[in-house]
């Protein structure tokens, strides 16, 4: 279904932002088993034609930016899941700024212009940029960004606890951790699936260095709980257990069959090849093969807690071998923008 400018009042239980990216080809199905009639929106609605698959789907063509554009969508809506986002390991601070925080802030004031009953921000764990090497961190861990991303995140995510604070926004925060699963490319996918399963496997430091992996699907899981039973004003970690790094590629190329040949790379190495593949982006203003900006992921110890989602959301995390296996299973299918499994 599309719409043309003028959005039929009471027709959608949801907007949601970000409804064609990683998470939303996982959400938008979910929605859909739950009831939910969905206003998605997308700024290339012709390239997302697996939309027609499921029902009680009305697309906004359109971007984060147009305010007028996200207040018209809002309206008629009881709830809003604001997914989308600029995320990437490489680009510039106003772009991340102007997505992340203006576009947040867009979505903010439609979703309390429309008088929703409920709005979930998609925010992200790696906000807190400088992990504690030694404990683990739950909700509480003060937040020290250390990239244009993650700095655009916590901005968004203050603003949007603002709203609930100062204006009286009914809203509840997530913070997934990394995401990994079918119909996604980028970030742990790359680095945990798509690498290796090519031959390259970039094991820094013996692997010992620790990751926060959040199964794409659990992330919708979270979102469906935090709509039906998430406190508001609250902030929630969704993400699996936490493992080392060569831990994570043991499971991959167990359940991949593969060489797992992993030459000994110094982390001073990478930091050093990160530094001249990112000062050559400049000159081809693409993103680099192993950007800087992965420091704060790569070369760190995730130990995040997600006992507050358990206790109070009843969220229950994938095992990581489960999810490495039905990731896997993607690829070799031949990378298909849909899942049988997911259709309602």
């Amino acid at each position: 279904m599309t719409t043309d400018d003028r959005f039929s009042v009471n027709t959608a239980n949801v907007f949601l932002t970000g409804g064609t990216g990683f998470l939303g080809r996982h959400l938008v199905p979910r929605l859909c088993r739950a009831g939910y009639t969905v206003r998605v929106l997308t700024r290339h609605p012709e390239t997302h034609l697996w939309l027609k698959r499921y029902p009680r789907i009305e697309i906004i063509h359109g971007d984060l930016l147009d305010a007028q554009l996200m207040h018209d969508a809002a309206q008629g809506c009881r709830y809003v899941v604001h997914a989308a986002g600029l995320f990437r390991f490489w680009g510039n601070a106003a772009d991340f700024d102007a997505t992340n925080v203006q576009g947040t802030e867009n979505v903010l004031s439609a979703a309390l212009d429309a008088q929703i009953e409920r709005m979930v921000h998609i925010s992200t764990i790696a906000l807190i940029g400088q992990p504690d090497p030694d404990n683990v961190m739950d909700e509480t861990y003060p937040a020290n960004p250390v990239e244009p991303y993650q700095r655009s995140k916590l901005r968004a995510e203050r603003l949007a606890i603002s709203y609930h604070k100062d204006k009286g926004l009914p809203l509840v925060v997530l913070r997934p951790g990394a995401y990994y699963g079918p119909m996604g490319e980028y970030a742990f996918n790359r680095l945990f699936f798509t690498d290796p399963m090519r031959g390259l496997i970039m094991q820094l430091n013996g692997g010992r260095y620790i990751t926060f992996p959040a199964f794409i699907d659990d992330v919708a899981q979270g979102v469906m709980l935090a709509l039906e039973r998430g406190r508001l004003g609250e902030i929630y970690n969704i993400c699996g257990d936490w493992l080392t790094h060569k831990d994570a590629f043991d499971i991959v190329c167990e359940e991949a069959g593969l060489f797992s040949l992993r030459p000994p790379i110094p982390g001073w190495l990478g930091i050093m090849t990160a530094r001249v593949m990112t000062a050559f982006s400049q000159f081809t203003q693409r993103e680099p093969f192993w950007p800087l900006n992965l420091r704060s992921y790569v070369y760190n110890y995730w130990r995040v807690s997600s006992e507050k989602a358990r206790r109070e959301l009843g969220f229950v995390p994938t095992d990581f071998r489960k999810g490495a296996r039905q990731t896997i299973a993607w690829y070799r299918a031949g990378k298909p923008d849909h899942l049988p499994e997911l259709e309602c």
